[in-house]
C-alpha cells in the first residue's frame, strides 16, 4: 500500500481522519463499476488496511481510479484520493477479483497427452481468482486437444492445461490464402514446419518459390499474414 501527500490531522484544523472503511468502499464502487456488464458473478472485496493509517478525512467525495494501463486481474491497486484545498492525499487500495463460474472438472487423474472426453470431465461451479478468462467450460472446447501436463483429479481445466493437435506437417502439401478488402487469391505451397491450429508456420509458395509465414486454421488451411 503506498500513500502519497499524507498531510497530519492536527494541521487541517482539526477536521479528525479519515476512516479505512470509507476508502475501501471507494475502491471496491470503482471496479464494481468496472465490471457492471460481466454476466457472472463477481466479488469485490477491497483488502484490509494499516490500522495505522492516518489520513485527514476529505470534506469531499473521493476520487478513485485504476493506474494507467492497469488489467483487472486476481488483485488490483486502486488509487483513491482527495483533492479538497489544504488536505491533499492519495493512497493505493489493494482489491481482490473472485469469480463464481461453471468449468469443466477432471473426474481422475490423467497423464500428459490424453485425450479428454465428455465422460471424464463435469462441470462445477467454482469459485476463481480473477475474472472467467481461460477456463475451459464447454466440453466442445476439448475435441483436438491433448493434455500439455499430467493432473490431478479434481483440477478446474484452463486453456493453458490443453495442447492441440497438430494440423499440419514438415513437406506436406496445403492451400495458401492470402485476403485482402474483396478479394482472395489462393496457391499451393509447402509446409516447412509442423503446425497446430492458430500457429505461424514459414511456408513456401510452390509456384514462386517464395518464403511466406501464415496461420493454420482448422481444416490445414494456411492463412497467408501480410
Amino acid at each position: 500500500m503506498l500513500v502519497l501527500g499524507v498531510a497530519a490531522a492536527e494541521g487541517a484544523g482539526g477536521g479528525g481522519l479519515e476512516h479505512i472503511e470509507r476508502l475501501q468502499a471507494a475502491a471496491e464502487g470503482l471496479i464494481r463499476a468496472e465490471l457492471r456488464d460481466v454476466a457472472y458473478p463477481v466479488h469485490v472485496t477491497a483488502a484490509d488496511l494499516d490500522p495505522r493509517l492516518h489520513l485527514v478525512r476529505c470534506p469531499a467525495a473521493l476520487a478513485a481510479a485504476l493506474p494507467a494501463h492497469a488489467e483487472l486481474g486476481a488483485r488490483v491497486a486502486v488509487r483513491v484520493s482527495c483533492s479538497a484545498p489544504g488536505s491533499p492525499w492519495a493512497v493505493y487500495v489493494p482489491v481482490n477479483i473472485q469469480s463464481d463460474i461453471s468449468v469443466l472438472v477432471l473426474k481422475e487423474s490423467q497423464p500428459r497427452g490424453a485425450r479428454l472426453e465428455a465422460a471424464q470431465v463435469t462441470p462445477q461451479s467454482r469459485r476463481v481468482p480473477g475474472l472467467a478468462l481461460g477456463f475451459v467450460t464447454d466440453v466442445a472446447s476439448l475435441e483436438h486437444h491433448t493434455l500439455a501436463r499430467p493432473l490431478p483429479a479434481g483440477t478446474a481445466l484452463t486453456s493453458d492445461a490443453l495442447l492441440a493437435d497438430l494440423i499440419v506437417h514438415q513437406g506436406q502439401e496445403v492451400t495458401l490464402v492470402a485476403s485482402a478488402p474483396g478479394i482472395s487469391v489462393r496457391a499451393a505451397g509447402k509446409v516447412l514446419q509442423d503446425g497446430r491450429e492458430g500457429a505461424l508456420v514459414r511456408v513456401q509458395n510452390l509456384a514462386s518459390l517464395k518464403i511466406v509465414e501464415g496461420v493454420v486454421d482448422a481444416s490445414g488451411v494456411i492463412e497467408i499474414t501480410p
